[in-house]
């Protein structure tokens, strides 16, 4: 394993990265004097962002509930790792759809 002397030697060896990007040059005060904020963009803009803000919306929104399960119920949804809920939601949807 390296020290980190060694690390450290090694990495100022290398050479500096070019950070000039001729397609994205550094802004200039008037670059930033003409920006635009959320709030000075113009009207369509501004409606434009807030229609494209957050995450989409579901064609079957989830409700939030608060229920109590035997916890051997809740272990074994669990014990399958992330996405206990939805596997759990899966279920509870097979037994709805047998029951119509």
């Amino acid at each position: 394993m390296s020290s980190k002397r060694e690390i450290e030697a090694r990495l100022a060896a290398l050479p500096e990265p070019d950070l000039d990007d001729p397609d994205n040059p550094e802004w200039t005060e008037e670059m930033f004097a003409k920006a635009w904020t959320a709030e000075t963009a113009p009207p369509e803009l501004q409606e434009v962002f807030k229609a494209l803000r957050g995450r989409p919306k579901a064609e079957r929104p989830k409700v939030a509930v608060k229920i109590r399960l035997d916890q051997d119920i809740v272990e074994h949804f669990k014990a399958g790792g992330r996405g206990w809920q939805t596997r759990l939601n899966a279920a509870l949807a097979e037994i709805v759809a047998k029951a119509d």
